[in-house]
């Protein structure tokens, strides 16, 4: 059985959009089917891999958690709003400069729980770092280079 497409206004990246969803969405088939949007990535699709995590409101968020008729009144920032205008983000420079992406299936998850981090805790430490990124799973390039990019972007950030 087909349900109703309900039509939703969103705000994501700065541009506000107005989509038609299926009230069984999630924000991942909202961002990625809808607004075509596909550097969020579907893992699990339970939250347990963290490769979907966007920024709603600033916090590190599971799109595969968060219904797409959450998403009015929220601003939603996936890995295509974080670049900045002049080039990456510096937390995605970090990344590639210090090996942190390797096949590069987490990096867009990795890059907002640490651009949430970030937004916190300017300076933060090693544990702190991976906690914050402890719902993000990579299986390639283990976590140390992870963790030394996002130290690093930090120092890069608080200069």
């Amino acid at each position: 059985m087909q349900m109703k497409k309900i039509p939703i206004e969103c705000r994501v990246n700065g541009e506000d959009h107005v989509c038609l969803v299926d009230p069984r969405d999630t924000l991942l088939e909202l961002l990625r089917d809808r607004l075509n949007l596909t550097g969020t990535k579907e893992g699990c699709s339970n939250g347990n891999c963290g490769a979907c995590t966007v920024l709603v409101d600033g916090d590190a968020v599971c799109a595969c958690l968060m219904m797409g008729t959450e998403a009015p009144g929220h601003e939603i920032t996936t890995i295509e709003g974080l670049a900045e205008e002049d080039g990456l983000h510096a937390i995605q420079s970090a990344l590639v400069e210090h090996g942190g992406t390797q096949c590069g299936f987490c990096t867009p998850g990795i890059a907002l729980s640490a651009a949430a981090l970030l937004r916190e805790n300017q300076k933060p430490s090693d544990d702190e770092i991976r906690h914050a990124i402890a719902g993000n799973i990579c299986r390639c390039t283990g976590y140390d280079k992870i963790v030394r990019a996002i130290s690093d972007a930090a120092d890069r950030m608080g200069a």
